[in-house]
């Protein structure tokens, strides 16, 4: 008879933790030490730690003092308080696997989510991390108890010795409902691969035989695993329970155990099988076909942090001995502190590069295994065309070293849709690129973001011409000056600012107004979509100058002004930016005026008469005539040289009239 040992079995890194951590408290503490129920569900180690003074305890309100052992199950939290509040000390054995669930079901709960818990609601491992979802929880067993459920989006964790496949059918279920799921797959890593194990061996030997406590519910799952394939399974707690006639004719027999149960348990079962083989089938040596196998160089393993220092992460990979990644093995990812990239009880796959040092532990490499998996992904992204992230770790010549599993180059003329100066501007960012070649075996990798920007910004424009309506204000940024205008990038396509809708007042160019850079809220005049042409106006989003023109510029009424441009007809002057009015050539002088250079120049500062308004043509008639036509005040008239001053005529009475007095002077001048 053969007998087949199943990969996976025995202690899982939970319960092996949670042992030693009792069995060091027995020894460094003394006194009275309890667990807050079986630590695990194997009566052979409960009472073997009774017999070393850790005594099992089903309620607090027993004790007064002492230390509480938190078992792998964990608790909930009303039960740490409870231990608090008594000032008893604890120490908490949960396993990591159990703490992850029960912090999941505590973030999900604080976002107010219902939390679906998958798994045995007697149980004491769902139980607890029932307590952290609050009254947030709903415990089911699988699919079929899930009801039509009145809320959009729900949690959903399972207890740790799940099945994966009734954890998946939960998840559908819920989706099938149009639910949003915020699913936590928390099952032991460990429980998987024994289940799998146990299932794989099951459907290739005669015999199945599952070790371990009849009220452990992991065990009890992989008996039924093993016995849904239709091979007989025997679950027994001990090797007294092995009955000789279950291997009568049996070829070959399957052994594997539960989380719970201790190797000596699984050595009294393997001998007790070979005492039984050799009564019924003569000896033969079962040793090679019950050695666990050992992990070999170069395969791929899944294991649990154990220990994290500043020169080595210790892991549990589930062999005889713990694995070693040493610091070097983690340097890729550029961090001085291994625990920037691993804590106790991550679990992490790595890459075994040495079977056994000197001191017999597995050497691992997680930068190899994370790469071999990055390759992988590499590959079928630039098949599909899949746009991946990935961090600027370092500018070298000709472009940037791009951390995306493993480094990959991201050659500058594919930085941007642009020409890029400073490529350090993008250091230690998180980027969008897609893979354009790649090489594994000469471990080369060519990247672009070029390519992720050009289909953004086609896919804006096109969503931007689809949306954009005449009329509407948007924002946009210039990106270039002509003689015209400036275009302005308005998120995916580019509008054209005529220089003639840039002000309200006439200008010589588009950079007395605006500047490339510059963020404006302009106004979509009109859009070709066929040609992908828009255009956009400035002046329309400003105060307009002719608001209320009448009641700035009454008729009538005399304003400073400034002649800006002289025509045949006239002279145009401005009342203030872009309001400018005409005085025609007929009201520039009170005289005859050939050309309108005659009387003004342009800059010259004048003043004008309000002549009418028409507001709805934007025209004003303005006159300097009018202004210098004004009365002013009377000047007394200055004598001319010609003027000959007129002789005064003294008063002379009549009674002394003579001829001589009025001829008198005349005679003079003759003699």
């Amino acid at each position: 008879m053969e007998v087949r040992m199943a990969n996976k079995a025995g202690f899982c890194y939970g319960v092996k933790r949670a042992i030693e951590m009792a069995l060091k408290t027995s020894g460094e503490k003394g006194g009275s030490i309890f667990t807050l129920g079986p630590i695990i569900h194997n009566p052979q180690v409960v009472k073997d730690l009774a017999d070393k003074g850790i005594n099992e305890l089903d309620c607090l309100d027993d004790i007064a003092d002492g230390t509480i052992i938190i078992r792998s199950h964990g608790v909930g939290p009303e039960i740490l308080e409870q231990i608090k509040q008594k000032g008893l000390e604890l120490i908490d054995a949960t396993c990591p696997f159990v703490a992850r669930a029960q912090r999941y079901a505590k973030e999900m709960a604080d976002k107010n989510l219902i939390v679906f818990i998958l798994g045995d609601p007697g149980h004491p491992e769902v139980q607890g991390i029932l307590g952290w979802s609050r009254d947030k929880g709903i415990v089911v067993e699988k699919a079929q108890e899930i009801s039509r459920v009145e809320h959009s989006k729900v949690g959903l964790v399972a207890q740790t010795t799940q099945p994966i496949a009734n954890y998946q059918e939960v998840v559908e279920a819920l989706q099938k409902q149009g639910i949003e799921v915020d699913a936590r797959n928390t099952i032991c890593h460990a429980t998987g691969e024994r289940q799998k194990a146990a299932l794989e061996l099951a459907q290739n030997v005669d015999i199945m035989v599952v070790v371990g406590g009849k009220n452990s519910a992991n065990t009890k799952k992989l008996a039924k695993i093993c016995s849904e394939t239709g091979t007989p399974t025997f679950h027994v707690e001990s090797a007294e329970e092995l009955q000789d006639e279950w291997f009568r004719g049996a070829d070959t027999v399957g052994l594997t155990a539960g989380a719970s149960t201790p190797d000596v348990i699984i050595e009294e079962v393997k001998r007790r099988m070979k005492e039984l083989d050799e009564m019924t089938n003569g000896e033969e040596s079962m040793s090679e076909a019950m050695e666990v196998k050992a992990p070999q160089t170069g395969e791929l393993v899944k294991g649990i942090v154990v220990q994290v220092s500043m020169d080595e992460v210790m892991v549990d990979v589930g062999a005889k001995s713990e694995g070693v990644i040493p610091r070097k093995e983690l340097a890729c990812y550029g961090v001085d502190n291994p625990q920037e990239v691993v804590k106790v009880g991550d679990e992490i796959e790595c890459v075994v590069i040495k079977a056994e040092d000197k001191e017999g532990n597995l050497i691992l490499s997680k930068e190899r295994a994370d790469a071999e998996k990055a390759w992988g992904g590499l590959e079928q992204a630039m098949d599909n065309g899949t746009i991946i992230k990935g961090v600027v770790r370092e500018a070298v010549k000709g472009g940037l070293l791009v951390d995306v599993g493993v480094r990959a180059f991201l050659p500058a003329s594919l930085v941007d849709r642009g020409y890029v100066e400073d490529l350090t501007k993008y250091l230690n960012q998180e980027i969008e690129v897609r893979v354009v070649e790649m090489n594994k075996q000469r471990k080369k990798v060519v990247v672009s973001r070029k390519s992720v920007l050009v289909e953004e910004y086609a896919r804006k424009r096109e969503e931007l011409l689809v949306n954009l309506q005449e009329g509407q204000v948007v924002k946009g940024v210039v990106r270039r000056l002509t003689q015209f205008g400036a275009f302005v990038d308005l998120g995916g396509v580019d509008g054209l600012l005529h220089i003639s809708e840039m002000s309200w007042h006439r200008i010589n160019h588009p950079q007395d107004v605006v500047q490339v850079g510059d963020e404006l809220e302009v106004m979509v005049l009109k859009i070709d979509r066929d040609n992908e042409k828009i255009s956009l106006g400035l002046k329309q989003v400003l105060p307009n100058p002719w608001d209320n023109i009448e009641e700035k510029y009454p008729v009538g009424n005399v304003f400073p002004a400034k002649v800006v441009r002289l025509a045949p007809f006239g002279a145009f002057v401005q009342l203030e930016p872009g309001v400018e009015g005409l005085v025609h050539i007929s009201h520039l002088a009170d005289r005859h005026v050939a050309k309108p250079d005659e009387v003004v120049t342009e800059g010259e500062e004048v003043s004008v008469k309000v002549l009418s308004v028409d507001t709805v043509e934007k025209r004003i008639r303005l006159s300097i005539r009018e202004v210098n036509s004004e009365p002013r005040p009377a000047r007394e008239p200055r004598q001319s040289k010609q003027e000959v001053a007129e002789p005064k005529v003294e008063e002379v009475k009549e009674d002394n009239l003579t001829l001589g007095d009025v001829f008198g002077d005349m005679f003079k001048k003759e003699q």
